[in-house]
């Protein structure tokens, strides 16, 4: 970015907006940025309450009167020398229906030709009046990378001389502050070190939580805790084997190794058989925050344009806290309609689909898109082409010794002791069952059981399966199609059928 503003200084650009919630941190690299190469001129601040104020000098009384907008301009516009003109906050004074402030805007810019005068409007968000829309050029202000956060963790490390990290646990630290600002992870460090008297790994989760404050306060993405392992998995060992092979995919040992980062997974599958569970678990496995992206909460139709903006919000928000899991359930419903939209919506979906596209495409941010579908019929074909996700793994209905674990996994949640249920006969009796289903027939057999006052046994277990009828035979006709589709298509995530397929290659 900084190298991008000053080719646009140089330029003799007029009008930028940085957007930014760091002032002074923004401020600073302005400074350097200035006094560097050809760009050498004066750096004014502005301000509602100071006016312009030379960049580290104090305000005096001949500048107040420059504090109203308007006075402010004016004085720019006056100014004999060249220079840079940092206005903060000045966006409220543009979209205000202040038809003097923006005239008085397009007027300065049109006094700087041929002259080294720049107005940087300084904001953490971006509104622009039609009339300055073709006049202004738009920069992000980048959060701190890590060397910048290094040096804010170094400093706090230095106040406490007793106080050591291993590479291993500092690395682990600093990842799990990427996203954060200056002054927002300058006080996590120090909140961890309150809480646990010294900065170690283990104070990871501290720092976290700074990051779902982050969340929350977006409103369209959903910060999840998972609270299962992927031993809470049964079967889909090839697609778990994927998984814990990437488990360190983020570090730097891997940069230094020379791999590139995930871009993400599709799993599609039967309804019910662990395709969100896989995404949840994966959160844990790879030590990263996993957040939900909610399609329903981005359309918005009250304004023309602002579904789109709460989509560009919700990636920017998850690429700040990267490295994250970006997880997409059903995405088959989410991007129905984005291939033809026009008649039903406008165009809104199709250009939702259009943005999401191209955001997976260039994205450069070590942000993992977790996605799931049940109906492959209803996902556009863009999705599907070869380099939009690393992989696309098919889940099928388990095994019979993928339904043994399953049961096994359920039984040992709810009782420690297994040796009075036969798992394998369970598994035997439950042909067509997806995890979901196995799961509900073991809650209604310990429904029965409790209504009656006892314990429930393998009995009760064999009755609730048989007054279940499974999906799989309900949706013959969907199940046979979407297997029909994925066994060509999709990698299986079932080991003995991944077996199968390599032997046959």
């Amino acid at each position: 970015m900084q190298e991008e503003l000053s080719i646009l200084l140089q330029a003799q650009y007029p009008l930028i907006y940085l957007m930014t919630y760091e002032e002074d941190r923004s401020e600073r690299a302005l400074a350097k940025l200035i006094k560097s190469g050809s760009n050498t001129r004066p750096m004014y601040t502005w301000t509602v309450t100071q006016g312009v104020v030379p960049y580290g000098q104090a305000q005096t009384s001949a500048q107040r009167s420059t504090a109203p907008p308007e006075m402010a301009l004016q004085w720019i516009m006056g100014d004999k020398e060249s220079g840079v003109y940092v206005l903060k906050d000045f966006h409220h004074y543009l979209t205000s229906n202040s038809a003097s402030v923006t005239r008085l805007v397009r007027d300065a810019i049109a006094s700087f030709k041929e002259t080294k005068k720049t107005i940087i409007l300084m904001s953490p968000v971006f509104e622009m009046p039609p009339e300055l829309e073709k006049e202004v050029v738009v920069l992000d202000f980048p959060l701190p990378s890590v060397g910048e956060l290094d040096q804010v963790l170094s400093t706090q490390i230095g106040r406490h001389r007793s106080q050591s990290l291993s590479p291993a646990s500092r690395e682990k630290l600093l990842k799990a502050a990427l996203g954060l600002t200056h002054d927002e992870a300058e006080k996590v460090y120090r909140k961890a070190y309150v809480t646990a008297g010294k900065l170690t790994e283990s104070e990871v989760e501290v720092v976290l939580t700074e990051k779902k404050q982050l969340i929350r306060r977006n409103g369209i993405l959903e910060f999840m805790e998972p609270d299962e392992t992927i031993d809470s998995v049964g079967g889909l060992e090839e697609l778990k084997r994927w998984l814990t092979q990437r488990s360190n995919a983020f570090s730097v040992r891997a940069r230094e190794y020379g791999l590139p980062q995930p871009k993400g997974m599709l799993i599609l599958g039967v309804p019910g058989c662990g395709k969100s569970l896989i995404a949840k678990t994966t959160s844990r496995l790879w030590g990263l925050p996993l957040l939900r992206l909610d399609m329903g909460r981005v359309y918005d139709g009250s304004t023309v344009g602002r579904s789109e903006k709460n989509l560009r919000d919700a990636l920017k928000t998850a690429e700040s806290i990267s490295p994250a899991i970006l997880f997409i359930d059903e995405m088959d419903k989410a991007f129905a309609g984005g291939a033809g939209s026009a008649d039903s919506d406008g165009g809104t979906s199709s250009r939702i689909f259009g943005s999401f596209l191209t955001w997976m495409q260039e994205k450069t941010s070590s942000v993992f898109v977790m996605a799931t579908a049940n109906r492959v019929e209803r996902l556009p074909g863009e999705f599907l082409r070869k380099g939009r996700f690393d992989e696309i793994f098919f889940v099928d209905l388990p095994t019979v010794e993928e339904r043994t674990d399953i049961f096994n996994i359920h039984l040992r949640k709810r009782r420690p002791e297994l040796s009075r249920f036969d798992s394998d006969q369970l598994a035997k009796m439950a042909d067509g069952f997806s995890g979901a289903e196995i799961e509900q027939a073991l809650i209604a057999a310990m429904y029965d059981a409790f209504s009656q006052d006892r314990e429930f046994t393998q009995l009760d277990i064999i009755a609730a399966l048989k007054s279940t009828m499974p999906l799989s035979k309900t949706m013959t006709e969907q199940v046979t199609a979407l297997r029909d589709w994925a066994r060509q298509r999709a990698r299986p995530a079932a080991a003995s059928l991944a077996d199968y397929i390599r032997q046959e290659w």
